[in-house]
C-alpha cells in the first residue's frame, strides 16, 4: 500500500514538473515577445521625435514589418486597410482587371495563370511570363498580392504590362484595356472522343461550389448518354477552396482515402482532410491535364488522384504552390495573410516547390525534402518537391513571334470583323476555305509586319554608319538585309499556315455561332487534349501508366 502511495506522488511529481516546464517556456516566450516589442516601440518613438529629418510612425512601422515577412516566405504578407479593400473587391467574383493570377518563381513574380476569354489570355501572355513591370512601376520589391491589385482598374481603362519570356532575350510590352472579370468555377463542358463518349470538364478556379459544380455537369452527360471516361483540365487553374478539392476528389474515389494533409508548427493546423462519400463514378478512366499554370488546390487533386492511382497526370509539371494561408485580422482594419502549413498528398510528399529570397537563401522548405522519393498505391515512385510531376508528359508548342504578334495587336479578330461586315454573317455556310489566302493578302496590303532581334540589330547599325567613309555603300547594304528580313517574315506567315487556319477558324466561328461554340471548336485543335482521350479510349495503354 506504502509502495502504491510512493508510486502515485512520483507520478504527481513528474506530471507537475512536465506542465511546469511547458508553462515556463510559454513564460519565457511572452516574456521574451514582450520585451522585444518594448524595445520597437522605444526605437520608433527615438526615431519619430529625434531623427535628423521628418519620419512619421506609420512609414516606419509599416516598412518594419514588410522587411520582417520578407525574411520568412513571399506568401506572409501585411495587408493594410487600403489593400484590404482592393482585396474584398479582388474576391467577391467579379472585378475590372486583365484576367490573371500572379505568384512567385523563385524571388521572381510570374504570371501563374492567364485567365482564358480574357485580355491577358487574348493578347498572347502565358504561365511562367516574368512581370517586370506594370503600368510603368517596377514590381521587384512587390509581393504578388500587390502586382496583382495594379492590375485591378475601372472596367475599360488601359493598363500597360512589361514581361520577360523565356527564350526571348527583349522585354515585351502589352497595352491592355480592362474588363470585367467574372470569376466562373466551370470555363467550359463537352463530350469529346471518337464516339463522343468521353465527358470533358475545363475546370477555371476552385470556388464556392466547384465540386457541386463539376458533379452535377458529369451528371448531366452521363444521363444524356453513358460516359466511357473523364478528361478533368485543370491548366492555368491556379486553385482556390481546399474543401472544395478534397469534395472534388469524393467523386472518383472510396470513403475513407486520405485526400490531403497539411501540417504546420501548430498542432492546430495540422488536418487530415479523407473522402466521406461514395464515389459518384468509381470505375470510370479518369485523365487529369495540368501545366505551370495549375497551381494550389488543382496541385491537391492532381497529386492525390495520382498518389492512388485514380487518375493518369497528363501534360506539363504543375507550378509547385503547397503552402497554406490564413488572414488573421488585426487592428485598424489590417490584417496579416499568413503561411500557417504545408499540402502533403496521401503518399506523404508535399507539391511545394523550392522557393529562394533573393540573396539565394532557401525559405519555408524542409531541411530534408529535397526530391524524396515516394510510392503510389500500386507502388509507383513520384518526388516531391517540384509541384505534380505528370504521368504522361506533352509539352505544347511555344508561340512564334509571328503568332505571338498577330494575337497582341488582335489581327485576327480585325480582319475577320473586315471579312464578315463585306459578306455578312453567315454561319451556316461554315468556315470559307479561301480565308487563309485573304488573310495573307490582307496583311500585306496593310503592311502588318513584327519586330525581331534581327530588325533591332539592322537599326543600330543604320544609326551607327553616319560616320562609315563609305556610308551610302553601308546603308545600300543594310536596306537589302531590310529587304531579305521582310521577304522572310512573309515566309513565315507560310511556315505558320497550320496554326494560323486554326487561330482564323476559331475567330470566324467566336463571331459567327458564339464564344461557346468557338471553345468547343478549340478543343479540335488540342493536342494536349487529343492524347488524353486516345489514352481513355485504350483501355490497356491506360492501365500501362498506372501499374509499375
Amino acid at each position: 500500500m506504502k509502495r502504491t502511495g510512493t508510486f502515485t506522488v512520483t507520478l504527481v511529481l513528474i506530471f507537475f514538473l512536465i506542465v511546469s516546464a511547458a508553462f515556463m517556456r510559454s513564460n519565457d516566450l511572452f516574456f521574451e515577445l514582450k520585451q522585444q516589442i518594448t524595445i520597437f516601440n522605444d526605437t520608433v518613438r527615438e526615431v519619430t521625435l529625434h531623427y535628423i529629418d521628418e519620419t512619421t510612425p506609420r512609414s516606419l512601422v509599416t516598412r518594419a514589418i514588410h522587411s520582417m515577412l520578407e525574411s520568412l516566405d513571399p506568401y506572409t504578407v501585411f495587408i493594410d486597410e487600403g489593400e484590404q479593400l482592393q482585396m474584398e473587391i479582388f474576391s467577391s467574383g467579379g472585378y475590372g482587371g486583365i484576367g490573371l493570377e500572379a505568384g512567385y518563381r523563385g524571388d521572381q513574380i510570374v504570371i501563374i495563370a492567364p485567365i482564358e476569354g480574357y485580355p491577358a489570355y487574348r493578347a498572347g501572355l502565358r504561365a511562367g511570363d516574368i512581370i517586370l513591370r506594370v503600368n510603368g512601376v517596377d514590381v521587384s520589391g512587390l509581393n504578388p498580392e500587390d502586382v496583382q491589385r495594379l492590375t485591378i482598374g475601372d472596367i475599360g481603362s488601359e493598363m500597360n504590362l512589361t514581361i520577360q519570356r523565356t527564350g526571348i532575350s527583349e522585354a515585351m510590352e502589352f497595352s491592355l484595356i480592362r474588363e470585367r472579370i467574372e470569376l466562373k468555377n466551370i470555363h467550359h463542358a463537352d463530350r469529346v472522343g471518337s464516339d463522343a463518349s468521353i465527358g470533358y470538364l475545363h475546370l477555371s478556379r476552385f470556388g464556392q461550389n466547384a465540386a457541386e459544380e463539376v458533379r452535377q455537369a458529369l451528371i448531366a452527360m452521363d444521363a444524356e448518354k453513358s460516359l466511357g471516361g473523364i478528361v478533368l483540365d485543370f491548366r492555368n487553374n491556379p486553385g482556390g477552396l481546399l474543401n472544395e478539392a478534397v469534395e472534388l476528389v469524393d467523386l472518383f474515389v472510396e470513403p475513407g482515402i486520405t485526400v490531403v494533409e497539411t501540417r504546420g508548427r501548430n498542432d492546430a493546423y495540422n488536418t487530415l482532410m479523407a473522402s466521406t462519400r461514395p464515389p459518384l463514378f468509381a470505375n470510370l478512366p479518369l485523365t487529369v491535364l495540368i501545366n505551370e499554370g495549375s497551381a494550389s488546390a488543382s496541385e491537391v487533386v492532381a497529386g492525390a488522384l495520382q498518389d492512388l492511382d485514380r487518375a493518369v497526370i497528363v501534360g506539363q509539371s504543375s507550378f509547385g504552390k503547397g503552402l497554406v494561408q490564413s488572414i488573421r485580422p488585426l487592428s485598424y482594419n489590417t490584417s496579416l495573410k499568413i503561411t500557417i502549413s504545408r499540402y502533403y498528398t496521401p503518399s506523404g510528399r508535399s507539391i511545394q516547390s523550392d522557393l529562394s529570397s533573393a540573396n539565394g537563401e532557401s525559405l519555408a522548405v524542409d531541411s530534408n525534402r529535397v526530391l524524396r522519393r515516394y510510392m503510389t498505391r500500386n507502388g509507383r515512385e513520384v518526388l516531391d518537391g517540384r509541384g505534380i510531376l505528370p504521368d504522361l508528359e506533352i509539352r505544347e508548342q511555344d508561340a512564334t513571334l509571328l503568332e505571338l504578334a498577330l494575337r497582341h495587336s488582335n489581327t485576327y479578330l480585325m480582319f475577320v470583323n473586315r471579312k464578315l461586315s463585306e459578306t455578312g454573317f453567315q454561319d451556316e455556310s461554315g468556315v470559307p476555305g479561301t480565308l487563309f489566302s485573304e488573310f495573307v493578302r490582307y496583311l500585306i496590303e496593310n503592311e502588318f509586319t513584327f519586330e525581331t532581334p534581327a530588325d533591332r540589330l539592322l537599326e543600330e547599325m543604320d544609326q551607327l554608319i553616319g560616320n562609315f567613309p563609305k556610308e551610302s555603300l553601308a546603308r545600300e547594304n543594310i536596306n537589302e538585309l531590310k529587304a531579305l528580313l521582310r521577304d522572310h517574315k512573309i515566309s513565315q506567315i507560310y511556315e505558320n499556315q497550320s496554326i494560323i487556319e486554326q487561330n482564323l477558324a476559331i475567330e470566324w466561328i467566336s463571331q459567327t455561332a458564339g464564344e461557346s461554340e468557338s471553345r468547343r471548336a478549340k478543343l479540335n485543335y488540342d493536342a494536349v487534349l487529343k492524347e488524353a482521350v486516345v489514352l481513355l479510349e485504350n483501355r490497356y495503354r491506360y492501365q500501362s501508366y498506372l501499374i509499375p
